[in-house]
């Protein structure tokens, strides 16, 4: 039987010291990802707003990127999108490396205790 493990962690290194002793515990699916606050990161380019070719107030207020209409929902509704905060400034701040992985259940305690020793969070 298998369990999954969702691991978050202040720094890659420590996400990724975690996914080498996987590997040498043979576990096959297991990956590290950063959590962002929206689905992509700033981009340096100029909006002119008065072409009209703007998809977001998230965009025009926060130089973000925005490929659906969900995200740019999301932007919209930050507070750094009414010009009043500027929303806490970097997003997602603290444990932002995430590991994944699935186990064996006759490891996920042997799993569970790495990722705690690494200074992870289950």
């Amino acid at each position: 039987m298998e369990k999954n493990v969702l691991a978050y962690f202040k720094t890659r290194d420590e996400a990724q010291e975690v996914l080498n002793k996987l590997k040498a515990l043979r576990v096959e699916d297991a990956r590290i990802d950063h959590v962002a606050k929206y689905p992509q990161e700033a981009r340096e380019i100029q909006i002119n707003p008065a072409t009209g070719n703007v998809s977001s107030l998230g965009e025009l207020t926060q130089e973000a990127e925005v490929n659906s209409r969900d995200a740019g929902v999301l932007m919209a509704a930050d507070p750094a999108a009414s010009g009043l905060s500027d929303g806490g400034g970097n997003g997602v701040t603290g444990r932002d490396i995430l590991l994944t992985a699935i186990v064996n259940e006759s490891i996920h305690h042997q799993v569970l205790h790495l990722v705690e020793q690494a200074g992870g969070m289950v």
